[in-house]
């Protein structure tokens, strides 16, 4: 991960605080640079545009990401449906605590006009459904999963299942408790799934 720069790391905290206030439409080098008291030429110093401070955000909640669900402490007798609700308890925890990088993950809709933000929410999710296949495939081969369904399939269904957990909450205000609410749709799923 690039080492980011104090000043850069204030901007980024910036516009994080202002798309969880207003929504990302209305992040714009104009408010953020009111926002922190700089000018926009001296924000344009730092970031080249507002889609270059949100890839770097991305890439900085990516890293992140990476590194606290590899280093989640599993108790040694934990099964695999144990290790994913711990995985799961950890997203939406975060998301819960960051909201705002919820708003910026979601919002492909505004990115699928730069190949450079779609790529790496992209890679965002394309690394949690690695996470969770690799869940899968372990409790398939080891006998705590059924395989009446193949792997790739329990994946979509647990993140889809997973992301719509995480819309409602987006859609309510984040007024509805998501750890509760995932927690919930996780352990219906994996009731159809381990073996018990």
């Amino acid at each position: 991960m690039e080492k980011f720069s104090n000043r850069q790391i204030e901007i980024m905290e910036a516009a994080t605080n202002r798309i969880s206030k207003f929504g990302i439409q209305n992040l714009t080098i104009k408010t953020l640079a009111e926002d922190i008291g700089l000018s926009e030429p001296a924000l344009y110093r730092h970031f080249k545009s507002k889609n270059e401070i949100l890839l770097n955000l991305l890439e900085y909640f990516q890293t992140e990401m990476r590194n606290r669900i590899q280093s989640i402490p599993f108790e040694p007798n934990a099964t695999e449906g144990d290790k994913l609700r711990k995985i799961f308890h950890s997203q939406l925890q975060t998301f819960s605590d960051k909201p705002a990088i919820v708003s910026v993950i979601f919002a492909e809709s505004i990115f699928h006009y730069d190949d450079g933000l779609s790529k790496k929410v992209s890679e965002i999710i394309n690394m949690m459904q690695e996470f969770v296949n690799a869940n899968v495939d372990a409790g398939q081969k080891n006998g705590t999963y059924k395989k009446l369904i193949g792997t790739s399939t329990i994946t979509t269904i647990i993140i889809g299942a997973m992301r719509m957990a995480v819309l409602k909450w987006k859609l309510s205000g984040h007024k509805s408790n998501l750890v509760k609410d995932g927690k919930t749709v996780l352990n219906g799923i994996l009731k159809m799934i381990e073996n018990k």
